[in-house]
């Protein structure tokens, strides 16, 4: 038995709407309590956080961990260690691996690899069509068994509305949530960056708000049709948090998150051609920026993820249109959401209990008796992002040299001390 007692610190926990100075103990793996510990409790180790925020270890929605297939690129091992470093203590892997997650022979070599070589908990996704082909349908009930939490296509669009439809009802008959990457099939196929003035400018295929918001208000029709529960990943656009917003208060069940970078930057960015910056969905406008940042402040937008998808350098050299799509982003993703403005335990809800609700899984909280995965953070801490500091494999990211105050210092997954500089 591992007891453990972090003490002095500033508890945030949404779920139980707690934010106050008091202590933790954690005992065999779990949430032992909040405040005065136990009669007879004896921990083994005691972390001294005063001065810090301790909350639930932040859970990501979105990394891709490069493994099974593209091990050049990063591995189970090298990323949920990154993942660890950065107070991540569980992650979701969308389905678009090599081979695609569309077989129970498959979630279960991925679920070995990541029992063996994981640093924190894996939520992976089964693919919502066979190879992800948008014509026949996964065999959902199957991956659900072998431990996949919920259904996507990824970034692939079905074309097929009869398809999608099928599917979403498969899914709902499963008991399954839908993770929606929306895609219009055909608007700005090619494309490279948001379609407007930027792109006209220097010359680069445009992709419109509207190949989101016609995938997102199809979408939204099959699912108040099905009943299938919905979760839109990466929303990019002003419009798109306006029909999400809109669903919601009509009862439907569907929730969103946005992925941090589009919280900071624009097309502007991507001025000079600067291949970091390409990504998908593209940055889009000042305007949009801002009501991302307005949808996550409501809770319209529950969860922010990293939308970690690690490339080698050479993926970055060519011109802009040409290279491939992604930032590598664990390393950024707790300090860029500290930057909000926008009271604390909203951030850290938006990071831990929010998205934790979207994959209907029980962490996310210190809730007595849950799993004790733990974050520390050091809200004083100032750092700057270099290729040292970053720990993720890949350093595609177009914060490097960015100064930030904030970051983990301490995690805890299953009551066992993955990182700690404290």
């Amino acid at each position: 038995m591992n007891n453990i007692s972090i003490v002095g610190g500033r508890l945030i926990d949404t779920a139980q709407h707690i934010d106050k100075n008091s202590d933790l103990h954690i005992t065999d793996g779990r949430i032992l309590g909040i405040g005065a510990p136990p009669s007879g409790f004896q921990p083994d180790h005691i972390i001294d956080a005063k001065n810090k925020i301790v909350c639930a270890g932040l859970v990501d929605l979105a990394v891709r961990l490069r493994e099974p297939g593209q091990e050049h690129k990063a591995t189970i091992a090298s990323e949920t260690l990154a993942a660890a470093h950065n107070g991540i203590t569980s992650l979701c892997c969308p389905p678009d691996t090599s081979p695609v997650v569309d077989t129970p022979a498959v979630a279960e070599l991925l679920r070995q690899r990541a029992k063996n070589g994981g640093h924190c908990r894996i939520f992976p996704l089964a693919a919502l069509t066979q190879g992800l082909e948008g014509k026949l349908l996964s065999e959902m009930a199957e991956l659900k068994q072998v431990g996949c939490i919920g259904v996507s296509n990824a970034q692939v669009p079905i074309a097929n509305t009869q398809v999608l439809k099928n599917a979403y009802e498969y899914a709902a008959n499963c008991d399954l949530t839908v993770f929606i990457q929306p895609t219009e099939p055909y608007l700005g196929r090619g494309g490279c960056a948001h379609e407007g003035a930027m792109s006209s400018r220097m010359g680069l295929a445009g992709i419109p708000e509207t190949t989101e918001t016609i995938a997102i208000s199809r979408d939204l029709l099959l699912i108040e049709q099905t009943g299938v529960r919905a979760h839109f990943c990466r929303l990019s656009s002003a419009r798109s948090v306006d029909l999400i917003r809109d669903a919601q208060k009509r009862g439907l069940p569907v929730t969103s998150d946005v992925a941090v970078h589009q919280l900071f930057l624009t097309d502007q960015d991507i001025t000079n051609y600067n291949s970091q910056c390409h990504v998908y969905p593209p940055l889009r406008t000042d305007k949009d920026r801002e009501a991302l940042q307005k949808g996550v402040a409501e809770g319209v937008i529950s969860a922010i993820c990293s939308d970690h998808q690690p490339h080698e350098p050479e993926a970055k050299l060519n011109p802009f249109a040409e290279t491939l799509a992604g930032i590598s982003g664990l390393d950024t993703l707790l300090p860029l959401a500290l930057r909000l403005n926008m009271p604390l335990p909203k951030i850290i809800d938006r990071l831990t209990w929010g998205p934790a609700q979207a994959l209907g899984v029980k962490v996310g909280t210190l809730r007595a008796g849950k799993k004790a995965d733990v974050c520390i953070i050091d809200p004083h801490k100032t750092w700057r992002l270099t290729s040292q500091t970053m720990h993720a494999r890949c350093l595609n990211t177009p914060f490097l040299s960015w100064e930030f105050q904030g970051r983990a210092v301490c995690s805890i997954v299953g009551g066992q001390i993955i990182f700690s500089t404290i």
